[in-house]
């Protein structure tokens, strides 16, 4: 998942001065692409990475001298070569970068901790900064909420077209990069919440689902109708339990376009009443353990619904519980980077 989740968590938690370091432009093949991020601390201290490990130390030299001028500036590295010695070794990454250094100011410290505290909230965040070379840096940063909130030190009209990239965006899908609006020039990000995964069913089999989903970055839910299994001893790794039987709890998840769920109660019947209750839910991911002739006969139909993933998870022949957590993932990462099917009417 995106190192923006931990970057905002460590200058949430630190004052120590510190350096934002963002791909916005990518010529060619590159390790990372646009929107990747790194944070520089001044003791040091790195969090996430930029490339194979060919870019970082040069970088964290010139990030304190970004610290010195206190000044944002872009560099160009240059990595089509083998033979280029400029950063002592031959990378061969055949690939130009463009790469944004931001010293975190006070003022854009404040920006980023607004940020997170949207994002918390599940809220999309689009963030434009121009590329242009005026002097005073804050004034070129602009951040927009998909709820209409403005913040950032932008002081002129906002161009129309960025407003639109809400509407024509959709989640989790379009990359970060340089765009020319109005004829000037800006780096556009989006900042996307943590998506989040409800799992139905805490049998022992979710306890990897849950735990490499945490670790792969999504808010994780576990939602049963046995108090002895759905409790934080036996997920500790989840960010929510929700203990209830489906007609009580689904109504009060706020289920939303960009929510993964797993179906997994092992149980006929509450998996019949969950899937019933969730076919007309707006959901980013649904899957089903268990072979398909199981999921049609849960939805009383010869056919499964392309949308619906069913066998869940990528055919690489999983065996046990991890296995089958890694193939349920992996489904899923794909389908977050490449991007849902799209849902017909059930009927």
């Amino acid at each position: 998942m995106d190192d923006i989740y931990r970057v905002l968590e460590v200058i949430n938690e630190s004052n120590t001065k510190s350096v934002l370091a963002t791909i916005i432009h990518v010529e060619g093949s590159a390790y990372r692409k646009e929107g990747a991020c790194m944070l520089f601390q001044g003791d040091g201290t790195q969090i996430g990475v930029l490339s194979g490990g060919c870019l970082e130390e040069d970088l964290a030299v010139k990030a304190q001298e970004v610290l010195q001028k206190e000044a944002a500036e872009t560099f160009v590295f240059d990595m089509k070569h083998e033979d280029d010695l400029s950063w002592g070794q031959g990378t061969g990454c055949n690939g130009t970068i463009h790469i944004l250094l931001q010293p975190i100011t006070e003022t854009f410290r404040d920006f980023l901790l607004t940020v997170k505290s949207y994002l918390d909230r599940g809220e999309h965040v689009l963030f434009a900064r121009k590329l242009t070379d005026e002097a005073d840096e804050e004034k070129k940063l602009l951040f927009l909420t998909e709820r209409g909130h403005i913040f950032g030190g932008f002081d002129e009209e906002i161009p129309k077209d960025i407003y639109n990239l809400f509407q024509t965006t959709p989640p989790f899908q379009t990359r970060s990069g340089i765009q020319t609006i109005s004829d000037i020039p800006f780096y556009i990000h989006h900042y996307w919440p943590k998506p989040r995964l409800v799992i139905f069913g805490a049998n022992p089999d979710a306890k990897p689902l849950a735990s490499f989903a945490k670790q792969l970055g999504f808010c994780v839910t576990v939602t049963d109708w046995r108090p002895a299994f759905c409790h934080a001893e036996h997920f500790p790794d989840a960010d929510e339990w929700i203990l209830g039987f489906p007609n009580e709890i689904i109504p009060t998840l706020a289920l939303n376009e960009r929510d993964f769920v797993v179906v997994m109660t092992h149980h006929f019947q509450h998996d019949q009443e969950i899937l019933s209750l969730l076919l007309h839910q707006p959901l980013y991911y649904l899957g089903v353990l268990g072979p398909k002739k199981r999921t049609a006969r849960l939805l009383s139909t010869d056919q499964v619904p392309p949308y619906i993933h069913s066998p869940i998870g990528l055919p690489i022949g999983a065996r046990g519980p991890e296995e089958i957590a890694m193939s349920v993932l992996s489904e899923m990462i794909h389908v977050l980077r490449n991007g849902r099917i799209k849902k017909v009417v059930f009927p």
